[in-house]
């Protein structure tokens, strides 16, 4: 008989200990996590705060938060959904989109913390990565005021993986463009050769305007009618050309710097009229299975005569 050494046995089961929740579900790096919310001990408990960026199926969300013992707590939040106050109704999870949302959250917290006048960022979008060296350290804004300094943020994408031209780089750079600081390089914007270790910024730039949107909205116009008439059905209704890409993201992006506040809430009136149906007791929930079994026994005893 071949002997069999026992790997997991009683003492490996009585130490056993499972990973954290939002981990075992895949939802939290905390390897990531600590990195980003460790704050050095001579800072005194001054908050470490992250430029948080997430993409669900409708939307894209940035916040602006920072980790007490408790939990995380968000100073300032902006989703595309909010676009359509600026005149943006459609393509609400592309990179533009995402451009937009990252401006917005940075103007909005600028405006809140009293540095929307201070830094005003990058007003004139050339998708050049922007930097200034004070003594030992670098700041990525244009200048560096004397009395304030910019508010810095580090990214924190989640989970999703930080691949070349991704989505999550477009809301960074919107709001780096918007006066934040955030650190970041040009190697994983859109326009950047990793061998030839070049970056093309004038493509960068098209990504932000939406120009990859009009390209294939000509190339399916062109090459099939139907599938485009279907797939951009809300571009159509909207009355938005291929042309007409750049003018309309340059015209939401200064409805943004204009007023970048959140909106009143004020108006909004929930729906009343849903009422939640009563819990059933437990005798009640028996009397409901056994009606369904009656019920089926008499059906199968229909069936057999």
């Amino acid at each position: 008989m071949v002997f069999v050494k026992v790997q997991k046995s009683k003492a490996y089961f009585s130490r056993y200990q499972v990973k954290f929740r939002r981990r075992r579900e895949g939802r939290t790096d905390y390897r990531q996590r600590k990195r980003l919310c460790t704050q050095d001990k001579n800072k005194y408990q001054s908050p470490k705060y992250r430029l948080v960026v997430r993409f669900t199926n409708k939307q894209v969300i940035c916040q602006i938060a920072y980790s007490l013992i408790d939990g995380d707590r968000i100073l300032c939040q902006a989703t595309s959904n909010e676009l359509s106050r600026y005149g943006l109704n459609v393509g609400l999870k592309n990179y533009a989109a995402a451009y937009c949302t990252g401006l917005l959250v940075a103007r909005r917290l600028l405006q809140k913390v009293g540095l929307d006048e201070v830094y005003e960022g990058n007003t004139e979008v050339d998708a050049e990565v922007v930097s200034t060296q004070v003594g030992k350290k670098t700041y990525y804004v244009d200048e560096v005021d004397d009395d304030k300094n910019p508010f810095r943020a580090l990214l924190d994408v989640g989970c999703r993986a930080t691949t070349t031209g991704c989505r999550i780089f477009g809301a960074l750079k919107g709001a780096a463009d918007g006066g934040l600081d955030v650190p970041h390089s040009e190697k994983r914007f859109p326009g950047y050769d990793r061998d030839a270790k070049e970056y093309d910024a004038d493509m960068h730039r098209e990504r932000i305007f939406g120009g990859h949107v009009g390209e294939y909205m000509e190339y399916l116009e062109e090459e099939d009618n139907t599938k485009y008439k279907a797939q951009f059905a809300a571009y159509i209704d909207e009355e938005i050309e291929p042309d007409d890409m750049e003018e309309l993201y340059e015209g939401v992006h200064e409805k943004i710097r204009e007023d970048p506040s959140p909106s009143d809430k004020k108006d909004f009136t929930p729906d009343k009229s849903y009422k939640k149906k009563a819990k059933l007791t437990n005798e009640e929930r028996k009397a409901r299975v056994q009606a369904r079994k009656d019920e089926k026994n008499a059906e199968l005893e229909s069936d057999d005569e």
